[in-house]
This record gives structure tokens, C-alpha cells and sequence, in this order.
């Protein structure tokens, strides 16, 4: 499963995972209990395929920074959300040492490691970079968008 099909949607608990467009909105089916329900254009939606992280240098894409983790921990999980601040920084210095400490708050790095954790326990573990097809990758924009807590 690829992560642009993975999203995050404010207010709601977990990742969810596209199942179908509607007349206004999408369906979404929750990885934590697999409830489906529907998301409306006025939710905030933030598919993790778009999220980047930021670094002192260049963002880096999540899907980066999951392979970075996974490469570091191999089938282990990531410190718990409710793991002390020191305790994750420690972490994520290990992982991504140039990452902004100005931009990237103990925040940021909780819901991170929570994400990975449940994507992970799902065995969703594949952070590749997905194949395109030749006509997806002639649309253009990039539509990136910076981790927003």
C-alpha cells in the first residue's frame, strides 16, 4: 500500500486508509479499529505521501524518514509516543541528525513515531518510492506539503 493512500485527518485518532471517492467527500477505513466512515471536503486531510519533514537542509519526504527508521530499527518499533522528550530526540538525532530544531517540535516527532508504529503493526513496512506510471508522472505538480501539528 502506497502512502499517498494512507491519510491523517485532524480531529480523528490514527491513520485512515482511502477506500472510495463520494459525492462530497472520500470513505475512509480506520487502521486502528477498521471502522469506515466519511470525510468531508472541510476536513483537514493530510495524506502522508505529502508530508515532509523539516531539515536544515532540503524537506525531507516521511516516506524518507520512515526507511531511514526502518533501516535503523529493522522489524523493531519506535519509541512510544509516550516516551520522554530527551528519549525522542535522542531518537530522531540518531535518525535525522540535520533536522530543524527551530521547525520539528517534540509534537511533531510524537505523532511521527506513533504513525510509524501503527503503519508497522499493520505490516505496512514498504517506504519505497512508488513506480509511476507513465502518465501519472506527466501531471506536474509535486503537491508537497510541510508536517503540520
Amino acid at each position: 500500500m502506497d502512502l499517498k493512500d494512507i491519510m491523517s485527518i485532524s480531529g480523528k485518532a490514527g491513520l485512515h486508509k482511502n477506500i472510495a471517492q463520494s459525492k462530497s467527500g472520500i470513505i475512509v477505513e480506520s487502521l486502528i479499529d477498521g471502522k469506515r466512515f466519511q470525510v468531508f471536503a472541510s476536513d483537514k486531510i493530510s495524506a502522508l505521501g505529502e508530508i515532509s519533514i523539516y531539515t536544515t537542509g532540503e524537506e525531507l519526504a516521511l516516506r524518507e524518514v520512515f526507511r531511514l527508521i526502518r533501516e535503523k530499527l529493522g522489524e523493531e518499533l519506535a519509541p512510544d509516543t509516550k516516551a520522554s522528550d530527551k528519549q525522542l530526540v535522542e531518537f530522531f538525532e540518531g535518525i535525522i541528525p540535520e533536522y530543524d530544531k527551530e521547525k520539528f517540535y517534540i509534537s511533531h516527532m510524537r505523532k511521527l513515531v506513533g504513525w510509524y508504529n501503527l503503519l508497522v503493526s499493520k505490516g505496512i513496512t514498504d517506504f519505497s518510492e512508488p513506480v509511476e506510471d507513465s502518465d501519472e508522472s506527466s501531471s506536474g505538480s509535486s503537491g508537497d506539503e510541510t508536517l503540520e501539528v
